[in-house]
């Protein structure tokens, strides 16, 4: 069995297999999903898991260097995208590197989310709580 904090063999495997600059989306349960990527469905029942538990359980096995965010969760959900913008400064202390954070707006992000290798659906049922990770390399 697995050591790492990571039990979801269909995640695990996506992260595994990212390469640099692919991404892989953290969504809540309501963003539209891409038929053609693939849907990694964590989501149980409202709120479980939440958007925040599953970007710090992603993020203990990928290494980040970007992160692209819709723009009005500023405005729609100051309280998560706090909370986001405090894991990503944590996780820069933990990779020693800057992790480049953009915002786009929402419809712009929907449409990157077609280039991502993965897209983790959460019972996250806030508004804009959503992520999308770029991977980087760890040396």
């Amino acid at each position: 069995m697995k050591k790492t904090a990571l039990l979801n063999a269909q995640l695990s495997h996506n992260i595994a297999t990212l390469g640099h600059t692919d991404s892989l989306t953290i969504c809540d349960a309501g963003l539209p999903i891409p038929e053609f990527v693939e849907r990694i469905d964590l989501a149980l029942t409202a709120g479980v898991p939440n958007f925040l538990q599953t970007v710090n359980v992603v993020v203990e096995e990928m290494f980040v260097e970007k992160a692209v965010i819709a723009e009005e969760i500023k405005q729609k959900n100051p309280q998560t995208h706090t909370a986001l913008l405090a894991q990503l400064s944590e996780l820069e202390q933990k990779q020693s590197n800057q992790i480049a954070i953009e915002y786009v707006p929402h419809e712009e992000f929907k449409a990157l989310t077609g280039d991502s290798k993965g897209i983790v659906r959460t019972g996250e049922c806030s508004p804009y709580a959503n992520v999308i990770l770029y991977s980087g390399v760890p040396f």
